[in-house]
């Protein structure tokens, strides 16, 4: 009679062990060494592409505002040829004047140039004063007049606007 449980025990344990070898076993394998170099190479080189793209704006920005900045005194100069001719009613040059300033006004314009308000209160943030008066009827602290205009491009001021302040 204990040949009989022996026997039972030994059939149940056969059985627990086939069902354990069946199974595959799972094991969390770390990625290959060459997978995980590749994967590196990929973050590092997309990293490149994104700094080199930012330089490339922050590059064509500098580029912009260089030439824009030199293209203000040639918009200074037509504008004061306008006043000028229009003084001496010489017509077809006004004319033709004012086109050249109207066009490079408007190419000034497109690349984001923008003239700097002048009325109301002095602003240091945009405004330079190169004199103060007095004012007739004026507020203190006030734009009397403006001698050369102000322009940004974009949020930066390029050149501030020249004035003369109330006192």
């Amino acid at each position: 009679m204990t040949d009989q449980p022996l026997e039972h025990d030994v059939g149940e344990q056969s059985l627990e062990d086939e069902e354990l070898v069946g199974e595959p076993v799972e094991e969390e394998t770390p990625p290959a060494p060459d997978q995980d170099a590749y994967l590196r190479l990929a973050a590092d080189f997309d990293n490149y592409r994104k700094r080199v793209a930012r330089e490339h704006l922050e590059l064509t920005a500098r580029a912009n505002e260089r030439l824009v900045n030199e293209l203000l005194p040639v918009l200074d100069d037509l504008e004061r040829a306008l006043e000028a001719a229009a003084e001496h009613e010489e017509a077809k040059l006004e004319e033709g004047v004012q086109l050249v300033h109207r066009s490079l006004a408007s190419l000034l314009e497109r690349h984001g140039l923008k003239e700097i308000a002048t009325e109301g209160a002095f602003d240091p943030h945009v405004h330079e004063a190169l004199l103060a008066q007095p004012g007739e009827g004026a507020a203190e602290g006030s734009v009397l007049q403006v001698l050369q205009k102000g322009y940004k491009l974009g949020d930066k001021v390029l050149r501030p606007a020249r004035v003369i302040v109330a006192e």
